[in-house]
């Protein structure tokens, strides 16, 4: 089996964050795009999904995270019914601005993702400036923290 590099995460750090569009997890008539990912400020896009213990166990980290002022945090349901992403969120807390839909995966492969959880690190010039694939863990969890602070 040969795969094609695109689909690979490290080909990402050191780009800008590509063009994406989707509705949001909330409200199906709102849209998340790339767009909404703030200059001068640092993002973070979280993919996840309920079905997911390894995401379960990094929550905590994102709700962490959600306090540092010069952070937005964004979430990408994986694959997931509306109704359980939604039951989650309300039982463990929501870390995300919002919350954006991938009904199919492809959007998580259009950011260059594995599968869940993920998470990409965007700097103030919406540059991608590291990617974790798996779970959020102490170490990752101040990895981001001197990633803000250093820039």
């Amino acid at each position: 089996l040969k795969l094609s590099s695109q689909y690979f995460a490290e080909n990402l750090v050191g780009s800008k964050v590509p063009k994406f569009s989707t509705s949001i997890l909330e409200d199906s008539n709102v849209y998340f795009t790339e767009k909404d990912i703030k200059k001068n400020k640092y993002s973070l896009i979280n993919i996840w999904a309920s079905w997911c213990a390894s995401c379960r166990k990094e929550h905590k980290f994102l709700l962490k995270l959600t306090k540092i002022e010069s952070l937005d945090i964004y979430g990408i349901n994986f694959k997931d019914k509306k109704n359980n992403a939604i039951s989650f969120l309300d039982k463990f807390g929501n870390p995300y601005i919002f919350s954006g839909v991938d009904h199919d995966g492809s959007l998580s492969i259009n950011l260059g993702s594995y599968g869940v959880p993920e998470s990409i690190l965007i700097d103030k010039n919406k540059n991608i400036i590291a990617q974790y694939v798996g779970p959020l863990n102490k170490k990752r969890y101040l990895e981001i923290i001197n990633n803000i602070r250093s820039n």
